[in-house]
């Protein structure tokens, strides 16, 4: 286990939280923008600008926070001491942010079938593909200041 000294638990913590946030705000815009793409002319303007907005949010906001969510997560878990393995609250914390993940891979594939023009789903699936995060959010905040379990 790695035992980080107490300055730089903290500046990894705060690191941690802030791509955490960030990634989020990607996770929850992302499909709104899907929304708003579904009834966009394929080929219009709207489409073709909701095609740049969607690459960059995912290429330059969401994969980077993404990415730095685990690397700062992993150092907090490598932290934590071998006893925290044990606990049931941080198996269902990991659990959700593996949703996340999933998650995350999910729009990148329908990002790519809108910039090939074959998205086939519907404003009302983005609907709910855009309460997904929320809800697994909420999970991750329980199980890891709650500790219910």
């Amino acid at each position: 286990m790695l035992e980080l000294p107490p300055d730089a638990y903290l500046w990894v913590k705060a690191l941690h939280i802030i791509s955490v946030i960030s990634w989020m705000a990607g996770l929850l815009y992302l499909p709104r923008l899907f929304i708003y793409h579904t009834d966009a002319e394929v080929g219009g303007e709207l489409s073709e600008t909701l095609k740049v907005m969607e690459r960059r949010l995912l290429r330059i906001i969401m994969n980077p926070a993404m990415i730095l969510s685990f690397v700062f997560g992993g150092l907090l878990l490598m932290n934590m001491g071998a006893g925290a393995w044990q606990e049931g609250w941080l198996h269902a914390k990991l659990l959700c942010v593996a949703g996340l993940f999933g998650i995350h891979m999910a729009m990148a594939r329908w990002r790519r079938e809108f910039a090939e023009d074959r998205n086939t789903r519907t404003q009302k699936f983005y609907r709910f593909a855009n309460e997904a995060p929320t809800i697994l959010m909420v999970g991750i905040v329980i199980f890891a200041v709650v500790r219910p379990f």
